[in-house]
């Protein structure tokens, strides 16, 4: 459980591509990320953030990717002045292992994760792989996490290996979800259809997830809304929850 206290808030964020269409590209995103970590810190309870924070990321034994330096230098900082951070893994960064837990302390989670907040329930992740349909990233996904694929691609020298991965997450739809940029209705959005099955056996009041990099909040029914975070490409969107409402915001 984490209580918020008077004037303090927890934050949510998701989907920044950082790396993505090139790290000249992806810089001033990373600086605006930056200066919003900077600033919420002065109240924020807790950040949680729902993945794909990079657009590409492996972890080697003793190697990983090389940028970014400004977001993880903000992330140590936070986390060192005492802020509690959650990281979900999305589809870009799904071969994360233990770099953000042994170097920053920041607990990481492969899939979604109850939380209660203000006694208010709720459940976190980054989105995707999740409800009836998605089923073309399901396979997609099923071999990236293969043991034997991934202990075959660590075998690539890092060069390569990193070069190849940052060539495939913005060239494979699957990944990049460049289709996906449309609200498709609740009947057809799986997310939305993911949390009405939920809710057939427990409730929750906030399904919050990224992944669909669209802002989203739609009531499922009564106390209960499904938020999608949007992104920081398009929209620089974000979620924040002052102990009793999750809105979300647009960082300017």
């Amino acid at each position: 459980m984490i209580n918020v206290s008077n004037n303090q808030k927890i934050y949510f964020a998701s989907d920044q591509h950082f790396g993505a269409p090139t790290p000249e590209a992806s810089l001033p995103r990373e600086q605006k990320f930056v200066a919003w970590l900077n600033e919420i810190k002065e109240d924020a309870a807790a950040i949680f953030l729902l993945g794909d924070l990079f657009d590409f990321w492996f972890e080697y034994n003793t190697v990983v990717p090389k940028g970014f330096v400004r977001v993880l230098g903000k992330l140590a900082e936070l986390k060192d002045a005492g802020i509690p951070i959650y990281f979900f893994v999305g589809n870009h960064d799904l071969w994360m292992t233990d770099y953000f837990e042994k170097e920053l302390n920041i607990p990481v989670y492969h899939k979604p994760k109850e939380f209660t907040l203000n006694n208010k329930t709720f459940l976190i992740g980054h989105g995707d792989g999740l409800g009836p349909e998605d089923k073309g990233f399901k396979r997609m996904k099923k071999v990236f996490t293969f043991p034997l694929f991934q202990w075959l691609f660590k075998w690539l020298h890092p060069d390569l290996g990193v070069k190849l991965g940052q060539y495939m997450s913005i060239k494979n739809k699957l990944i990049s979800g460049e289709e996906g940029a449309q609200f498709l209705g609740n009947e057809n959005e799986w997310l939305v259809q993911y949390c009405y099955r939920k809710l057939e056996t427990k409730h929750y009041d906030y399904f919050v997830f990224g992944h669909r990099h669209l802002p989203l909040n739609i009531e499922l029914q009564k106390d209960s809304k499904y938020i999608n975070l949007g992104d920081w490409i398009s929209y620089f969107t974000y979620g924040v929850f002052d102990g009793d409402e999750l809105k979300i915001n647009t960082y300017k």
